[in-house]
């Protein structure tokens, strides 16, 4: 499955092709409170970023931010020196944390979604449920799922889009362990067929799983951004420290 969706895109020459992230000054507020606060971000390499901070920090708005779900209040956001337009939201897919689904079957969420990705191939909706693990689970109602098969029809849907750049809000949070693995275990195959992953996590265990490089937020402003085995060995700011110690970062 990974190499499908590898040399799938590698023919249609968008591996990387919204990268680098280049994020200057971004603002967002809310009636007069900075929840984003000037944010500057550069994320140019492949492979799975994730985001970490305390509640509050700002790590779902940013992921809203950078999808164009919300308009900043100030500065930019720049992917690979394109506007973030219609075209280039296309190009991405993101998952919330509590997965937003039709009121369908399984099999049809994804039918769905398929009609948006030009020629796809007959059964490609019943190729995913395979991968995800929900084959035979097609003809259920979806909000009938439990909460880890909900999250994996997400992920299923979002990668029948065949994004370059996969955004996901906590996806595995409140979720029982066996659905966390099952998770982990698609973004770490979407990381393998090319895919950017930007993943959003308090479990710092699943952080130093996963990630190969780590920005950490702040009162809506990156405190530091490095590579994951720098930041977990000798994280740089008092705030990081604090976080990864287990102290209430305020």
């Amino acid at each position: 499955m990974a190499e499908a969706i590898a040399l799938d895109r590698a023919h249609a020459g968008a591996v990387t092709g919204l990268l680098p992230l280049d994020v200057r000054g971004l603002t967002y507020e809310v009636r007069g409170t900075r929840l984003i606060d000037g944010l500057d971000l550069r994320l140019a390499g492949a492979g799975i970023t994730v985001i970490m901070g305390p509640n509050g920090a700002g790590k779902s708005l940013l992921l809203r931010l950078l999808h164009g779900l919300l308009a900043p209040t100030a500065g930019s956001v720049s992917w690979n020196g394109q506007a973030l337009d219609e075209a280039v939201r296309k190009r991405q897919a993101l998952v919330f944390q509590r997965p937003v689904l039709l009121r369908r079957s399984v099999l049809a969420n994804l039918e769905f979604v398929l009609r948006l990705v030009p020629d796809a191939p007959a059964g490609r909706a019943l190729e995913l449920l395979r991968h995800v693990g929900l084959a035979e689970l097609a003809a259920r109602p979806a909000r009938r799922l439990s909460g880890g098969e909900q999250q994996r029809l997400a992920l299923a849907r979002a990668l029948a889009l065949e994004p370059e750049v996969l955004l996901l809000d906590e996806p595995t949070a409140s979720l029982d362990p066996a659905s966390v693995i099952a998770i982990e275990n698609l973004v770490a195959e979407a990381r393998a067929a090319g895919t950017k992953v930007v993943f959003v996590t308090h479990d710092i265990g699943q952080a130093r799983r996963l990630a190969d490089d780590v920005v950490f937020l702040h009162r809506g402003r990156s405190t530091e951004q490095g590579p994951a085995d720098r930041f977990f060995a000798a994280p740089a700011s008092p705030e990081a420290r604090a976080y990864l110690a287990g102290q209430l970062v305020l």
